[in-house]
């Protein structure tokens, strides 16, 4: 082989190399950038309030609250990755009318929430836990449900534990970090997902602070401390069915699990509509109504009792009544 030839290929793969590395930095700055966006305006229904508290994440965090019945229970609604509270607006809606008092609100670095990462998981934990403290300071004698979607639902499962709900409801949330990153981009790259993973996971600690290996709900769900729902898409290639359902196994009872079907890694909310609230609210009402306190008590009407005739009498003994008996009724 000529030396200039043998320079040519070394500099094309060099620059290859150098391409790579710089494209599996950009992809991993892009997905941990921070999200900011404003929520609109708030919205009639329910009838919110605007409602903020710090967290252990650094961050002032930004919600709604909208206030239920009194013991009917609370909800804490959790939204996936890069997006805001609005994500779970429909939800707070059906849970709302169904008596629940309930609370969205932004995750740090995302929506109004300020920060300056993304942490898929790390400091959000920080953020439910911040929440489940302030339900629990407004409504200190309701039973608290916690429901979130992809990270939402990671981020309660990663950090101490239990986090303080009575009972949860998870959707589509990954096992370990490092399957989730090599899922999305098998999804895009196939085979290559094995050479790219491991590219963007030695990113996170010196992007990030932390080590991919602590962000494993699997490692969380045995201790949560309180029923749990898992909900996956059965067409789902972002966290797969397989997946979710190890997450299921790892998981302490009572526990339930859906396989939504036809769902792919989207909102099963807009996907399989009344069913999906017929069984969220089945799931909640079970763990988190305020039993009736004392023996319940059927009251029926009353029937009024009427003499019998004489004629009555007789039909029922089947003889006549003398006389005397008659005239004794008749006293």
């Amino acid at each position: 082989m000529k030396p200039i030839r043998t320079r040519t290929i070394i500099a094309v793969v060099a620059g290859a190399s150098l391409l790579f590395v710089a494209a599996c930095v950009w992809v991993g700055g892009f997905l941990a950038a921070a999200v900011p966006s404003e929520p609109g305006p708030m919205p009639r229904d329910p009838p919110v309030e605007a409602v903020s508290f710090v967290s252990g994440s650094g961050s002032t965090i930004h919600g709604w609250y909208a206030r239920g019945r009194e013991g009917s229970g609370a909800i804490v609604l959790m939204h996936g990755v890069r997006a805001n509270r609005t994500q779970l607006l429909p939800r707070a809606r059906f849970l709302w009318k169904a008596g629940y008092s309930v609370l969205l609100f932004d995750f740090q670095a995302e929506g109004e929430s300020h920060g300056n990462h993304i942490t898929f998981g790390y400091l959000e934990s920080r953020d439910v836990r911040a929440a489940v403290g302030y339900m629990r300071s407004r409504l200190p004698s309701e039973r608290l449900g916690g429901l979130g979607t992809s990270l939402g639902g990671a981020a309660t499962l990663i950090g101490p534990q239990p986090a303080g709900f009575d009972a949860l409801v998870l959707e589509a949330v990954y096992p370990t970090f490092p399957e989730a990153v090599e899922d999305r981009i098998r999804i895009w790259l196939g085979p290559l997902a094995g050479v790219l993973a491991p590219c963007l996971l030695m990113q996170v600690r010196p992007r990030l602070g932390f080590s991919p290996d602590e962000l494993r709900p699997i490692d969380g769900i045995p201790r949560v401390g309180a029923p749990v729902l898992i909900v996956a898409g059965a067409e789902d290639r972002h966290t797969t069915p397989a997946e979710s359902r190890r997450l299921f196994e790892a998981a302490r009872p009572p526990k339930e699990f859906w396989l939504v079907p036809g769902a792919a890694h989207i909102d099963f909310h807009l996907h399989a509509g009344a069913e999906y609230e017929k069984r969220i609210l089945s799931f909640f009402d079970a763990f988190l109504r305020r039993p009736a306190t004392g023996p319940r008590i059927e009251h029926r009407p009353s029937r009024r009792l009427q003499k019998p005739s004489g004629r009555q009498l007789e039909a029922r003994l089947g003889r006549p009544l003398g006389r005397r008996r008659c005239a004794a009724r008749r006293i």
